[in-house]
């Protein structure tokens, strides 16, 4: 990664751009200065040749004194010799064509008897000349006045330097005006930068709201927004985390008692039975293990993309099964409603998962002699799978409810359950109960809902009516 101070910068940025927009609009106004002072040059010499012809015309007789007596120029001090005092030159004919006068530094020209301007091209070498020539009245005098065409390009650049070097020494003190008021301007994004590299994420900082402009509004909102997911995240993984250790406290201190008990004296059957329930909690403990383990390290991304077509009922009964042929198990009934075979597109380990868990804590929590039910049916668009008890109906003392198996499947809480399903986009909720149950913990897929069964959708636009369990399974 380059140093910071080597990164680019939006100041820089800002800063070149306008530089170089400057220096553009200079070039184009030194263009048009240097147009500018073309065509005024133009104008301006093309009109002093005219002038001095009609002057010269009107004048009698144009009698030049010879090359020793004339007179020089005068050299005004604040004028450059060649900006305005042109050297011009005089020619002058009669209706023969016959030369009567001639003054200046240009070749004499050959007559012709046309008039008006044109450029021409005297002398070895070449040197081109600006001319304007003009009978009198009498059309028995013609004068030509003629005008260095170097000079008068001096004068067009003169022109331009002029108009354009005030652009010139105004460039750089405009540039600075501008590096200050980009500076000034983006104040507000400087102080919103330092805001958020200041945010100390653990402490769950905020940016402050006091950011009151239109573009930084989302920005600010998007920041607090990400902010308060992280927060969020982090306690839920913290509540998951003591929830684990909750549960698993008991059933490990569970193993540790058993393991005590194996190094005093036990008959035979009692040994025998301490080990198969210890060898049972180990097996249940690394399995929910492993679960929590593929549960932490996929993302919601990588759950669904590895979501499969789950067959619930199908899911339901083999649960249900395991639960009976348990032998552990208290001599309750554990009954199953399938209403309609269904399948969603879920992850099955996510899905069985939460729903032994249900289970769990319908067979650990409840008194004996407690009824449980697994009804899945469809409401409207959507799928519900749920556990339900009757337990509020018995009463039971209290240390019947902290009876040895209750480590046989470890419970893992109703966090684990919701958090398998919002993975998978779907919802856990603790719903009414039907009658004759009391307690009702429900499991909703919203997506990727269709039926086993062929032939039409049967889908029901309310919640079933009728939720009275099945025959039970039998139990060992």
């Amino acid at each position: 990664m380059n140093p910071l101070h080597l990164q680019p910068t939006l100041t820089r940025r800002l800063q070149l751009w306008v530089l170089c927009a400057l220096v553009v609009m200079w070039l184009g106004f030194v263009w048009l200065a240097y147009k500018t002072g073309a065509n005024e040059s133009d104008e301006l010499t093309d009109g002093h040749l005219a002038s001095m012809t009609a002057m010269l015309l009107n004048q009698r007789s144009l009698d030049f004194v010879a090359d020793a007596h004339q007179t020089p120029r005068v050299r005004a001090p604040r004028l450059i010799y060649h900006d305005y005092q042109q050297t011009l030159s005089v020619a002058s004919w009669d209706a023969q064509g016959r030369l009567l006068a001639f003054q200046g530094d240009a070749p004499v020209p050959s007559f012709d008897a046309a008039t008006g301007f044109r450029e021409l091209a005297l002398g070895e070498p070449e040197t081109r000349w600006r001319v304007f020539s003009q009978w009198d009245v009498s059309r028995s005098r013609m004068v030509m006045v003629l005008l260095n065409m170097g000079e008068r390009a001096d004068l067009a650049a003169d022109i331009a330097q002029q108009m354009s070097v005030p652009g010139f020494w105004m460039l750089p003190a405009l540039s600075a005006l501008l590096m200050l008021a980009i500076w000034r301007g983006l104040r507000p994004l400087y102080q919103l930068s330092a805001e958020v590299a200041r945010i100390d994420v653990a402490r769950a900082e905020r940016v402050p709201e006091r950011y009151n402009m239109r573009e930084f509004a989302s920005v600010v909102s998007s920041i607090n927004t990400l902010i308060n997911n992280h927060s969020a995240a982090l306690e839920r993984e913290r509540q998951l985390a003591n929830e684990v250790a909750h549960e698993l406290r008991t059933p490990l201190s569970s193993l540790s008692l058993q393991l005590k008990a194996l190094q005093g004296w036990l008959d035979p059957e009692e040994r025998q039975e301490i080990l198969a329930q210890m060898e049972c909690d180990t097996l249940r403990a690394g399995r929910v293990l492993n679960q929590l383990l593929a549960l932490a390290r996929a993302s919601r991304t990588e759950m669904q993309n590895m979501a499969e077509p789950v067959d619930l009922g199908a899911m339901v009964r083999r649960l249900a099964a395991d639960v009976v042929r348990n032998p552990r198990v208290d001599n309750r009934p554990l009954r199953v409603d399938v209403r309609e075979e269904v399948t969603v597109h879920a992850h099955p380990l996510l899905v069985e998962l939460a729903l032994c868990n249900l289970v769990d804590n319908a067979l650990q929590h409840t008194p004996p002699g407690t009824a449980v039910a697994i009804q899945l049916l469809r409401a409207g668009a959507e799928v519900w799978l749920q556990v339900c008890d009757d337990g509020t109906s018995h009463t039971a003392p209290l240390a019947a409810l902290r009876r040895p198996h209750a480590t046989e499947r470890l419970g893992l809480g109703h966090k684990i359950v919701q958090r398998a399903m919002e993975v998978q986009g779907g919802r856990f909720e603790r719903a009414e109960a039907p009658a004759p149950f009391t307690t009702c913990f429900r499991l909703v897929f919203v997506v990727g809902i269709r039926t086993l069964a062929e032939g039409p959708d049967k889908t029901a636009t309310s919640a079933p009516d009728d939720l009275s369990p099945l025959p039970a399974f039998p139990s060992a």
